[in-house]
């Protein structure tokens, strides 16, 4: 068995996962972010001193490599994006204008109405349209079209989004344009709605295909130079990508449709979470924190299950764009390790979402930042062995970090300087509670009962404190915990998804009709298997429908217990699914109604490797001091346990206040908490 790697670009650290026969050794580097390959590259290099190998000889030894960032989504925050086109059927261009309506605050006036993602000025209206049936109503001007790419050529048009109405009932107009835009534009990108998300909401599939038509030039430089610096370093094997879906794709499909690389990082901490849930926690339900650099993530697995939404957006909602796509739930703020603490002109404390990011970085990292930071005032009082940090690599500067809170916090707020560093953590801990309290309340999940899984470089750092706070059963920290986004990585499967969109009732059903689609629909994901799936350990194909009652407007998804609908029993098995999960999801259901069927989905997955080959485990055997002094709220400086993390054997108890510690990761144990290492190699707090 050969090794297989996973790589997270974070804001401020680029995670690296190494996967032997018999373990999982992890790594952390500083991003780069003028050059994020370079961080790659440099976190690879401290695995190859680590395994006493060259850079290339490791490198030849890995069969895949699985890669996580936030590009993407970053260049859609940003703006700096393709200049792209939206090509629409005459007389609906204002599809990304209107959206489907909404407001975050709607008898607040002052605010803006939002923009859309492609200007008016670069929308082009098309002559042509199809019914809703697939009938062809007004045959397609091409004409139109020409006059249209003419235009696009003359404002420098970079990428072409396309969204006909009703081209997931017939797609023939938009394949044509596809192929003019090849005709009059070679080289420029495009992308065909139909093709990339075949939904029946309008906005969505508009929204989708222009937001990933806008990335193509941006990923496949990315990927493209990712790929050959890879291959240049001596990688002979796979490249993958994580996408928003919680699994991985081929990165040369990636290529051709970059909105699934979204939001690729936060999308793995569940899936590492669940494993670890499992193994450790003793609790169906699990929250999934990971504390980055720059934002804490947040998600809820319940009974095994990864949570997922439709509602994806890129940016504020209703403010931000759609993305169209189903995606993994995770609710995100800003309040990492290098969230800047401020005090406003009222004298009120802050805590990002503002980060030091990896350049400058946090104060005690001395390289040139000066705004003091969470991780800042996590050294100060102690919780950081400023020795240890990264293993040694970095020696942190607690001097200047204490001079920076005193002289933007502490001297406005009127304590001293350890006073101060205590109200950032409690205010961070307080945001950290706050974004779990959300998303919790909004699936109905009561925290006392939750087990937390603490994620993240930055995760232990609060992680005790936001689980006695909001009463959870227990903590769990991971010894991979420091990189979970990118373990989550090697831990997932190779990922397909397919929809066909047609109306069905239970009412009026069609066995038929519904066998030829679900017969299609595997069809596509055989070849999926075939095209990307050899060597998989085992592959599986999951049929679902989004449904709804009669006359209702939006749809939930449900999995199709028995396929098979020439037998009476599939079709009232399917009902009943639906009625129990809307119950799940809303504690109501009317299960004397029949459903509509809006489309169906079909999801191929294939398992790279089994669970049993989890093996992680961390070693990391220095000097370290048995004892040190940190600052406690209402004690003051303290003399508290110390103990490494591998040094800690299966059973062993430690009280808090205390301090469990690796080369990338920092637990703080508080007053009150009972620390344990699982058998698996957690550490398990009992608040």
């Amino acid at each position: 068995m050969g090794i297989r790697m996973s790589c997270d670009t974070g804001g401020t650290f680029t995670d690296l996962a190494v996967a032997t026969e018999h373990e999982i050794r992890i790594f952390k580097s500083l991003t780069t972010p003028h050059d994020p390959v370079e961080g790659i590259l440099n976190a690879i290099t401290l695995a190859a001193e680590h395994f006493g190998q060259e850079q290339t000889d490791l490198l030849a030894r890995v069969d895949s490599f699985m890669h996580a960032t936030t590009r993407s989504l970053n260049a859609v925050l940003t703006g700096n994006v393709a200049k792209t086109v939206f090509l629409t059927t005459k007389g609906h261009p204002d599809v990304l204008v209107i959206r489907e309506g909404g407001r975050s605050d709607p008898f607040n006036y002052s605010v803006p109405y939002p923009s859309p993602y492609v200007p008016r000025a670069q929308t082009f209206e098309i002559a042509e349209r199809i019914g809703s049936d697939g009938s062809v109503i007004e045959a397609l001007d091409e004409t139109s079209v020409q006059d249209a790419l003419a235009k696009a050529k003359t404002i420098g048009a970079e990428a072409i989004g396309v969204c006909l109405m009703w081209s997931v009932s017939n797609g023939a107009h938009e394949q044509r344009i596809g192929q003019l835009i090849q005709e009059v534009l070679p080289g420029v990108p495009y992308t065909l709605s139909h093709e990339l998300n075949p939904t029946l909401r309008e906005y969505r599939r508009a929204s989708a295909a222009c937001m990933d038509a806008s990335l193509k030039p941006t990923m496949q430089t990315y990927l493209g130079s990712l790929k050959s610096r890879l291959i240049g370093a001596g990688f002979k094997g796979r490249l993958l990508m994580v996408t928003s879906q919680g699994g991985v794709m081929d990165a040369d499909a990636v290529v051709r449709s970059p909105i699934h690389a979204l939001n690729s990082g936060p999308a793995m901490a569940p899936v590492a979470g669940r494993f670890y849930a499992r193994r450790d926690a003793e609790s169906q339900i699990a929250i999934v924190a990971d504390t980055g650099g720059t934002s804490y993530d947040v998600s809820i697995v319940r009974n095994g299950r990864i949570p997922r939404t439709k509602e994806t957006w890129i940016g504020q909602p209703f403010q931000g764009h759609l993305t169209g796509f189903p995606s993994v739930d995770v609710t995100s703020v800003g309040a990492g390790g290098g969230s800047i603490a401020w005090v406003d002109e009222g004298g009120l404390l802050h805590v990002g979402p503002q980060s030091a990011g990896s350049t400058p970085g946090p104060v005690c990292y001395g390289r040139g930042g000066l705004l003091p930071t969470v991780t800042d005032c996590a050294v100060i009082l102690g919780y950081l062995d400023p020795r240890f940090f990264l293993g040694g690599k970095i020696v942190l500067d607690v001097e200047n970090a204490r001079k920076a809170l005193e002289l933007n916090v502490a001297s406005k707020l009127n304590v001293s300087v350890e006073e101060a560093a205590l109200a950032v953590m409690a205010l961070t801990t307080e945001k950290m509670v706050g974004a779990i309290e959300e998303i919790s309340v909004n699936q109905g999940v009561d925290a006392s009962s939750a087990a937390l899984i603490g994620g993240g470089g930055a995760g232990g750092l609060n992680a005790v404190a936001v689980g006695q706070r909001l009463g959870c059963r227990s903590v769990l920290v991971p010894e991979t915990g420091a990189t979970l986004s990118a373990v989550g990585a090697l831990m997932s499967d190779l990922y397909g998804e397919f929809t066909m969109v047609r109306y069905m009732s239970s009412a009026a059903f069609e066995p038929v009709s519904a066998a030829k689609v679900i017969a299609e629909l595997k069809e596509r994901c055989k070849a999926f298997i075939d095209t990307y799936g050899q060597g998989a350990v085992s592959t599986s194909i999951e049929i679902a429908v989004e449904a709804r009652y009669p006359k209702q407007v939006w749809e939930i998804e449900i999995a199709v217990p028995d396929e098979d609908f020439s037998k009476s029993e599939a079709l009232d098995q399917l009902v009943k699914a639906f009625h129990a999960e809307h119950r799940t999801l809303f504690q109501i259901s009317d299960d004397q109604s029949g459903i509509e069927i809006i489309a169906w989905r079909a999801y191929v997955r294939c398992k790279l490797q089994n669970e049993s080959e989890h093996q992680p485990i961390v070693v990391e055997v220095a000097e370290h001091d048995l004892r040190r002094p940190i600052y406690l709220a209402g004690k003051g400086w303290t003399e508290v346990n110390v103990r490494r993390f591998d040094e800690m054997m299966p059973g062993e108890v430690l009280d808090g206040p205390a301090i469990v510690e690796s080369a990338v990761t920092t637990v703080v144990i508080d007053p009150g908490a009972t620390a344990q290492r699982s058998a698996g190699g957690g550490l398990v707090v009992q608040l």
